[in-house]
């Protein structure tokens, strides 16, 4: 039965020994969580038998080497029907568990730093983001995709439910929206780290950061409201299930539910940083903190804890100790805090936080709407405006302030000496170098200490000779907060000639790779045998009318500037190499070193005027000779670099054009496909770019381009560089319209997934089923919808 009163404490879990930084709901048992700690540890919990609304331990995980910071459920499957569980970890690991076992399954590798948060999607597809400043997409224990854009650590990670989306966050304070391993939007709007993400639907999700503020967005790009309560950094979101209210954790020790829109309770924790939270199946909410608690909190009144229990929580509140500074609470001046009598008036809003002296201490209270009271939530201590006097010895000297600093866990803690009239970025230089540290902890390290050295005191200053490392002066709890601080934010035509014209493009009725009949509709239909698919031949361009190449040659040749006129000797040998290529292979037309040397030459004409030697180039390396000499050990990365540049997005498209096909005729030959399966990361990337330009022969061109990779790749173990061919493939049927480049794409998606049970799992994650599923309607031309329907099929 749910309670007017609001949530209260169902349960406290202690079991972590250190940090709780990860929760999630798991499906197995009935309203079982998972917990991972700083103290390098995973653990299931399970609701009590007894009726005392607790949980109890049921399995314990271990694996990393480091700690443990993030958490999420792989959804189940045949192979494992209980679904897994995986972690990520300072030790750059992802470990995967089952429940039948405390070590891991397996262990993926491949960040470089530490893995800071994970989501998991269909098809058991899982999404990492790390202090690397990347995301990787995982796929049956292997990477698939790095996801590459973030100038800083990505803190948050998410895949929508449907489309193939996904979205990280990051401390660069953007978010991005990836769809097929290309970033397909950048959100900007906080002011700060983003440090979580949740999904609301298909279309919305909320992102919460440093800045104090939780956005919601549209994923069109659209800000749609911003939520402020909050009081320092926010950590973590959960949405309930009528996806519009929802619970957040911080930095200012509290638990926050959010329903309509408005803060409707806030529930403070005797912890300073409240890591995480998650909403288990029966809408109770978890929350874990640095205590290493895992607190359960309860709307039914059925699940609260007894009120022995309430009042002793009650207490452990009201005996923390809060700094001013991380309370945001503003200027703090003692003579003129009121005194116990001003509990007496009733607080404006839920949450509300108010100061008081009793005798020689500053009380915080939290104004509690659901009890009508001022709850009081700990001590004020600590802070400084005016410089007291210098208490803390270090290596002989006195200073202001000695921080602590423990970056490793079991190495040596570092001391950081600081007086109030030093420069805070010259001593944050000087501690980082004497330390060895990365100098992209300059602006946090100089930050910390502007904000940790600009309070007052409050109350009687701390005698001379307090210890500020056993709790007894002002310095132990700033130390503490840059421990967690500095380890949870590093990093973060007609008769004329035309290139491409239709005289150079198969027809709708022949066959796109022979030039022979055209595929039958008939003839899919009446067999089972796939003629589509896989398809491992290259697919080169061979028409061409070299009279009107020629002639366009001497044209512009005529027309261009002296300095670059080729000679009669050039043009008559480029001539004869043409014709040698385009002719019956033979000893006495076969194209000489010279004339290679000649066309390598003649491709760096002016851009405006260079398209005709680009189609010798491409009609050239077809044959065994050009393809060696051209796409050899030597020549072949500077064939690839020059072609590349001329595919720039802001090139010409001729040039774009003709430049992919000479890409695709390279495959023709052993020294070609050598050559671009090399260089096929940079190869795909940079013709992905071109699926935007508005032109259906360059449309084809990438298509094929992406075909050949497919072709090249059927039989190899290959699966990141298949990712790769699914994610070109996927991204340009967003934009291509022209049949042909669809019915290519759609071969090269086939082909890709043909015999291979991961690249079918990795499509179907993409979205892949739902993006082609309009064409397998197509009737003109057929073979279209029957390729379609037979990729369909392989996806099922």
């Amino acid at each position: 039965m749910a309670s007017s009163n609001g949530y209260k404490l169902r349960c406290s879990i202690p079991g972590h020994e250190m940090d709780v930084r990860g929760l999630t709901a798991f499906g197995f048992p009935e309203g079982a969580f998972v917990s991972v700690s700083r103290d390098r540890t995973g653990r299931v919990w399970v609701p009590n038998s007894s009726p005392d609304n607790g949980f109890t331990e049921m399995h314990c995980m271990s694996g990393h080497s480091n700690f443990v910071s993030c958490v999420c459920i792989i959804a189940p499957s045949e192979t494992y029907p209980r679904g897994l569980i995986a972690t990520g970890g300072n030790d750059n690991n992802i470990c995967v568990f089952s429940l039948d076992q405390p070590q891991p399954l397996f262990t993926l590798k491949g960040h470089k730093n530490t893995v800071c948060a994970l989501s998991s999607g269909k098809f058991g597809t899982l999404l990492s983001g790390s202090w690397d400043t990347t995301a990787k997409v995982w796929l049956n224990e292997k990477c698939m995709m790095t996801l590459q854009g973030h100038s800083a650590a990505v803190w948050a990670v998410v895949i929508l439910p449907e489309q193939g989306l996904m979205l990280s966050g990051s401390a660069d304070k953007t978010i991005k929206l990836w769809k097929a391993g290309r970033c397909e939007k950048t959100f900007t709007g906080h002011e700060d780290c983003v440090r979580g993400l949740a999904v609301i639907s298909n279309t919305e999700f909320f992102s919460c950061s440093n800045d104090t503020s939780i956005r919601r967005w549209l994923v069109t790009g659209e800000c749609v409201q911003v939520y402020y309560s909050h009081t320092n950094y926010i950590y973590s979101l959960a949405v309930f299930p009528n996806c519009q209210d929802f619970v957040s954790t911080g930095e200012d020790r509290t638990l926050r539910i959010w329903k309509k829109g408005e803060c409707f309770q806030t529930i403070c924790l005797p912890a300073q940083s409240v890591w995480c939270c998650c909403i288990l199946p029966n809408g109770d909410i978890a929350v874990g903190a640095s205590d290493g608690i895992i607190r359960i909190f309860t709307e039914a009144e059925d699940r609260m804890a007894s009120a022995e229990d309430l009042q002793a929580f009650e207490d452990e509140l009201s005996k923390a100790t809060i700094d001013p500074k991380t309370g945001d609470l503003g200027d703090i001046k003692f003579e003129d805090l009121p005194g116990r009598e001003h509990l007496n008036e009733p607080g404006n809003r839920d949450g509300q936080t108010r100061l008081i002296k009793d005798g020689q201490k500053v009380e915080a209270y939290h104004w509690s709407v659901n009890d009508g009271r001022w709850v009081k939530i700990g001590d004020v201590v600590g802070g400084s405006n005016q410089q007291t006097s210098k208490s803390v010895m270090y290596e002989g000297k006195e200073y202001d302030y000695v921080f602590t600093i423990d970056v490793n866990e079991g190495g040596p803690s570092m001391k950081l000496p600081y007086n109030v009239s030093d420069d805070p970025w010259l001593t944050a230089h000087n501690f980082l170098q004497k330390n060895d540290l990365n100098p992209m902890f300059l602006d946090q390290v100089a930050n910390f200490i502007i904000n940790n050295t600009k309070g007052h005191v409050v109350g009687p200053a701390q005698p001379a000779g307090g210890d500020p490392f056993t709790g007894e002066a002002r310095d132990i709890y700033h130390s503490l907060i840059f421990y967690l601080r500095i380890l949870d934010c590093i990093f973060n035509g007609g008769a004329r000639y035309i290139p491409g014209s239709s005289d150079d493009r198969p027809g709708f009725g022949a066959d796109p790779f022979t030039g022979g009949g055209a595929y039958s509709s008939a003839a899919i239909r009446q067999t089972a045998t796939n003629i589509y698919f896989p398809k491992t031949d290259g697919v080169t361009f061979e028409q061409a009318n070299t009279t009107q190449i020629i002639a366009k040659l001497k044209e512009l040749n005529g027309g261009a500037p002296q300095e670059h006129k080729l000679s009669e000797e050039i043009l008559e040998n480029l001539e004869k190499l043409l014709a040698s290529v385009c002719g019956p292979v033979s000893s006495e037309l076969s194209p000489n070193i010279q004339q290679i040397n000649l066309l390598w030459k003649a491709s760096h004409w002016p851009e405006d005027i260079v398209f005709p030697v680009l189609d010798i180039m491409r009609l050239a390396v077809r044959h065994p000779q050009v393809n060696e000499s051209l796409c050899g050990e030597a020549e072949g990365v500077q064939l690839c670099n020059h072609l590349l540049s001329l595919m720039r997005p802001e090139g010409r498209p001729a040039n774009q054009m003709l430049a992919l096909r000479t890409l695709c005729n390279c495959f023709s030959g052993r020294h070609g496909r050598t050559l671009l399966m090399a260089q096929r990361e940079v190869v795909l990337s940079r013709a992905a770019d071109l699926a935007t330009v508005c032109n259906k022969n360059i449309h084809i061109a990438l298509a094929t381009l992406v075909l050949n990779y497919a072709g090249c790749l059927h039989s190899q173990p290959d699966l990141e560089a298949k990712a790769q061919c699914l994610s070109v493939a996927s991204r340009a049927l967003e934009t291509v319209q022209d049949k042909e480049a669809v019915f290519r794409l759609l071969v090269a998606l086939g082909t890709t997934v043909a015999s291979d049970q991961t690249a079918k799992d990795l499509a179907r994650s993409l979205g892949v089923n739902s993006q082609i599923s309009k064409y397998s309607s197509v009737s003109d031309p057929s073979k279209v919808g029957d390729c379609c329907q037979l990729v369909l099929k392989e996806l099922q």
